[in-house]
């Protein structure tokens, strides 16, 4: 299979490393604007073909991989789809619903894989997380906390939601197959002309509440988030080298009959810590494999169209209540509530359709 590669800057090499990495790519195509991207991504994979415009590398390549700023995603990934060519976007997938929804509408209408790149859906930790709610170890899940946080890098084009809150947000509707039905949004822009902390309060149709913190002016690197259940609770951290996950066995509970009205009525319980054993894969080689996997096989990625959709219509209402100071808004997912989207255009030219 030869595939392209668009955007040779921050991500794209390790794009590039790891599709090489599949051993599944007879050729790698890779197009930047900038002389400077391109000379670096020549020189450390010696085995990359340069394209000499966007135009040659999608009529050469079988598949298209987007890496460039989220502005140009929708143009990029359009031209690559009407071309009937299998295309995959970094997060998110656009810098809106309207241009998202074209671009899954074309993408179905072509019968080609559409895919985005969410990548923490691919790490053991969080599939080991999945597992703990769709088992019940957990049971209901109350609430969930997001701390993502670092100094920098201030980016030109977004603002830190459409940078850092992707991550998170994909992570929580993968965890609990839901789309929040409303959220509120608080930041403000302290250094330049972008939002560059903010906090989010998400509200799902079940009744678990979630709350993400985003940051590019911490003096600290923080990936931790917290899943709290009726059972027990998980802690992930991301930037633990050894034991990114621990499953406590916490919680409270209601006393059903106490003693004296001035009895507390509430029991607590502080029980073990288990830091299960993990698989030490890359979860960006999963991602790539799985991506080629649609590509060859039909096969849908776990990283589907619904949760690509749900991310950006949640970060689409979040500015919007940041511009009305933190209003509580309604996340503009009716059009794709229930799922439809998951049907793959893939599946459906290998059955024929």
């Amino acid at each position: 299979m030869r595939v392209g590669v668009l955007g040779c800057g921050y991500w794209g090499p390790n794009l590039v490393r790891n599709l090489f990495a599949t051993g599944r790519c007879s050729t790698i195509e890779c197009f930047d604007a900038s002389p400077k991207a391109m000379a670096k991504v020549l020189g450390q994979f010696g085995g990359v073909v340069p394209a000499t415009n966007v135009e040659a590398l999608i009529e050469e390549c079988d598949a298209v991989v987007v890496a460039t700023p989220v502005k140009s995603h929708h143009a990029l990934a359009r031209e690559a789809l009407r071309a009937g060519k299998a295309v995959f976007v970094e997060k998110p997938l656009t810098a809106s619903v309207a241009e998202s929804l074209d671009l899954v509408e074309l993408a179905t209408r072509k019968h080609v894989p559409l895919m985005t790149g969410h990548t923490f859906l691919y790490s053991p930790a969080v599939r080991k997380i999945r597992q703990y709610i769709e088992d019940g170890t957990l049971g209901d899940i109350h609430y969930l906390t997001s701390s993502r946080e670092n100094l920098g890098t201030h980016r030109a084009d977004v603002n830190v939601l459409w940078d850092l809150a992707p991550h998170d947000l994909s992570m929580l509707l993968y965890w609990l197959q839901e789309a929040p039905r409303r959220v509120a949004a608080f930041g403000r822009a302290c250094v330049g002309r972008h939002i560059d902390f903010a906090s989010l309060h998400l509200e799902f149709p079940s009744g678990t509440a979630a709350t993400v913190g985003v940051s590019w002016l911490a003096p600290h690197k923080l990936r931790r988030m917290v899943v709290s259940g009726k059972q027990r609770m998980v802690i992930y951290d991301d930037t633990a080298s050894n034991e990114k996950i621990k499953l406590c066995d916490s919680g409270a509970s209601l006393v059903e009959a106490p003693a004296s009205f001035g009895e507390y009525q509430l029991t607590y319980r502080n029980g073990d810590i288990l830091s299960p054993r993990l698989e030490t894969k890359e979860p960006l080689l999963a991602e790539m494999n799985a991506f080629l996997d649609w590509v060859e096989h039909g096969i849908e990625p776990e990283a589907n169209v619904w949760i690509a959709l749900q991310v950006v219509a949640t970060l689409e209402a979040a500015c919007r209540s940041l511009q009305e100071n933190g209003r509580l808004v309604e996340v503009a997912s009716s059009r794709f509530e229930a799922r439809s989207v998951q049907t793959t255009p893939a599946a459906a030219a290998v059955a024929g359709d």
